[in-house]
């Protein structure tokens, strides 16, 4: 911060391409009672901001700091809060980057509810891109899927920083991961993570699922959309699981949607949103612990400075990573936008 109480942010005015986002001198966020600021460290990219950036979500006001997550430490913490200055915590959700403006940003400022604290000596752009990742991951193998060891999972969009991170997580609980890209350079990549079974997806892969599981795979977590969902469900055992997740695609409508013609007998469709509550203190620290032990990795693809923002962005819309996109925020007085992608 500077002796005029401005910090630097990304601002969006309205949707546009990557370069409507604009790093600018912004007023110091305060907290109001029950509130947080976070000095930011690092956040990661989710593609709920590029929906933002893209005019593709809803109830939100511009102009706008995006970002739904951030990693930091609370610079300050209003009167009913249990939070202390210098403390270690991330940030989640609810209503962050789309209500009030979120992580994109040197300080921010988040609801106390969806301030989580850890402890970890990791470096910030490792911590940075675990928060939105790990809860939208365990919660859709938790909460969205019931997953238990020994069973089978597809995951749809398996080079998605989501489906990195939701893989090595089933593997953990014990079972057989099956992922998908529709690159063929990438099912090296997919195996060497430990991937039991990549798969080439040229948009039909139920046959494909039922050479290996002639049954159908006991669960399947669909990141990709709406576009891939109905070959999802054919791919799945009857009384198995596809819980739908992510939007890679853009695409999260069912046109003309008919139960009983698109869902096959008895295939259970479920979906999963969450948000910080779903991600539990002590499982985000665990986690935390394993990935200094050296037990879990997290699937960083680039680590961006907060003037690379347009770059980052374009790099997400273009679908080019196989991980997760990562601002590091510097608290220098002078900073000045890079120039974004021509």
């Amino acid at each position: 911060m500077n002796k005029l109480g401005t910090m630097k942010a990304v601002q969006l005015d309205a949707a546009g391409p990557p370069e409507a986002l604009h790093l600018r001198d912004l007023p110091m966020p305060q907290p109001s009672a029950g509130w947080v600021r976070i000095r930011v460290e690092a956040f990661g990219l989710n593609r709920s901001e590029l929906h933002l950036r893209l005019g593709l979500a809803e109830g939100v006001t511009f102009p706008r700091v995006p970002g739904i997550e951030c990693a930091g430490v609370v610079d300050a913490a209003a009167p009913g809060t249990s939070f202390r200055p210098g403390q270690q915590v991330v940030a989640m959700m609810g209503g962050m980057g789309r209500v009030f403006d979120g992580g994109y940003a040197q300080y921010a400022v988040a609801p106390a509810s969806q301030v989580i604290p850890i402890r970890t000596d990791l470096p910030w752009e490792v911590v940075g891109a675990l928060p939105e990742m790990l809860q939208t991951a365990y919660g859709s193998l938790t909460v969205g899927l019931d997953l238990q060891r020994g069973q089978s999972l597809l995951i749809r969009g398996g080079t998605s920083s989501v489906g990195l991170a939701a893989a090595a997580l089933a593997r953990e609980m014990g079972a057989t991961v099956l992922a998908t890209t529709r690159r063929h350079e990438r099912l090296a990549s997919l195996a060497e993570r430990g991937i039991d079974h990549p798969i080439l997806d040229g948009g039909e892969i139920a046959p494909q699922v039922r050479a290996l599981f002639p049954q159908g795979v006991d669960a399947t977590l669909e990141l990709v959309g709406t576009p891939t969902l109905k070959d999802s469900l054919r791919a799945t055992r009857v009384h198995g699981t596809v819980c739908s997740t992510g939007m890679v695609s853009n695409q999260w409508i069912v046109p003309d949607f008919y139960p009983i013609g698109y869902i096959p007998s008895g295939v259970r469709l479920t979906g999963y949103g969450g948000d910080a509550g779903d991600l539990p203190q002590a499982v985000l620290q665990r986690y935390l612990d394993a990935i200094a032990a050296g037990r879990f990795s997290v699937p960083i693809h680039q680590i961006y400075e907060l003037e690379q923002i347009q770059e980052a962005h374009a790099t997400m819309e273009k679908n080019e990573a196989v991980g997760k996109l990562v601002v590091r925020v510097r608290h220098s007085e002078h900073a000045t936008l890079a120039a974004g992608p021509p």
